[in-house]
C-alpha cells in the first residue's frame, strides 16, 4: 500500500526541498570545476559511479537489501538514462557552451515541463491555472535573481542552450516515471542505490568508448574535489532526499527545486564567500517566493475564503 501524493506540501516537505536546493545547488559549481578539465562522459561516471559506491556501503551498514525483480529493474534503468545519463551529460557539456547564470535560468523550466508531462501521464498531478502561474512567476524570479546581463548573449549559444532545454525535458519525464518505485514498495533508499547502478552500468561504457580515460592527463587536487563533492553530495545524499520527497509530494512539487537553485546558491555565496546580497538578489527572490506561494495554492485558497466571508 502506498501513501498518497500530496498536492499542498507541508512543513516538512518545504524542508527536504530546501536542502536538495543547496545540495543541487553546488551541483553547476562542481560541473564548471571538473567539466573544463575532463570530457562529459567521464565526469558523469565518475559522478554516478562513485555515489553508487557510497550508497551500496549504506545499503550494506544499514542492513537492507538491493533491489529484487525485473520489474523494479526495468523502472530503475529507465531512470538511470532518463534522470541522470542522458540530463547529466548535456547538462555538463551544456555548461561549456552556456554561461552558469544562463544555464540556471534554463535549468529552471524544470517545473514547466514536469508539470507538463506529469499532466498528460498521470491522473492525480494535473497541471492548473495556479501551478503555471506559479512556474511563470518562478521563472522570471530566477532571471531577475541572475541579472538582464544573463540575456544579452541569449541565442549566442544555440546547441548548448538547447542541450540544457533537453536535459530539463528528461528531468520532467523521470519524474513521471519515478512514481512507480514508491508503488512497486522500493524505500528511497534503495530507489537512489538502483539508479546509481543502473546510469553507471550505462555511462562507463560511453566513458571508455568516446573519451577515452586512460588517455587523459590526471586531473589536479581541485577537480578530484569537485568529482567527490559532485558524488557525494549533489547525487548520493541529493537523491536519497528526491526519491523521499517525490514519494511524499509528487513529481510537480519536487521539480520546484530547481527555482530555489539560484536562491541556494547566491545565499552560500553570501554566507560563505562573504558575498554581498544586492536589489536584484532580493527582488528575484521575492518573486521566486510569491510563484512558490502561486503554486502551493494555499494563497488562492485564503483570498477565496476571504472573498466568500465578505459576500
Amino acid at each position: 500500500m502506498t501513501t498518497a501524493i500530496r498536492q499542498t506540501m507541508t512543513r516538512g516537505d518545504w524542508a527536504l526541498l530546501a536542502t536538495l536546493s543547496a545540495l543541487w545547488g553546488g551541483s553547476f559549481f562542481f560541473n564548471s570545476v571538473a567539466g573544463h578539465a575532463l570530457p562529459p562522459f567521464t565526469v558523469v561516471s565518475l559522478r554516478v559511479g562513485i555515489a553508487a559506491l557510497i550508497l551500496i556501503a549504506l545499503i550494506r551498514m544499514t542492513g537492507r537489501a538491493l533491489p529484487a525483480g525485473w520489474r523494479v529493474w526495468r523502472v530503475l534503468f529507465g531512470m538511470g538514462l532518463i534522470n541522470n545519463v542522458i540530463p547529466f551529460s548535456l547538462i555538463v557539456w551544456g555548461q561549456t557552451q552556456v554561461p552558469s547564470g544562463l544555464a540556471a535560468v534554463l535549468n529552471a523550466t524544470t517545473p514547466f515541463w514536469t508539470a507538463l508531462v506529469v499532466n498528460f501521464l498521470t491522473r492525480d498531478e494535473k497541471l492548473t491555472a495556479a501551478k503555471l502561474t506559479g512556474i511563470a512567476i518562478g521563472v522570471v524570479g530566477v532571471a531577475v535573481l541572475i541579472g538582464p546581463r544573463v540575456f544579452w548573449n541569449f541565442g549566442s549559444h544555440g546547441l548548448g542552450e538547447f542541450a540544457i532545454l533537453l536535459a530539463t525535458l528528461s528531468y520532467g519525464f523521470s519524474g513521471a516515471l519515478g512514481r512507480h518505485l514508491p508503488r512497486l514498495g522500493v524505500a528511497p533508499m534503495t530507489a537512489a542505490t538502483g539508479q546509481m547502478i543502473a546510469a553507471t552500468t550505462m555511462m562507463v561504457p560511453l566513458a571508455l568508448l568516446f573519451d577515452r580515460p586512460w588517455q587523459l592527463a590526471m586531473p589536479g587536487w581541485p577537480v578530484w574535489g569537485a568529482i567527490l563533492g559532485l558524488a557525494a553530495l549533489s547525487t548520493a545524499l541529493g537523491y536519497l532526499i528526491f526519491f523521499r520527497l517525490l514519494a511524499r509530494a509528487g513529481a510537480t512539487n519536487t521539480s520546484l527545486v530547481t527555482l530555489l537553485v539560484p536562491v541556494s546558491a547566491i545565499l552560500l555565496g553570501t554566507l560563505v564567500l562573504g558575498e554581498t546580497l544586492a536589489p536584484k538578489h532580493l527582488a528575484g527572490m521575492a518573486l521566486i517566493g510569491v510563484g512558490l506561494l502561486a503554486f502551493d495554492g494555499r494563497a488562492w485558497r485564503w483570498v477565496r475564503g476571504k472573498r466568500m466571508v465578505e459576500a
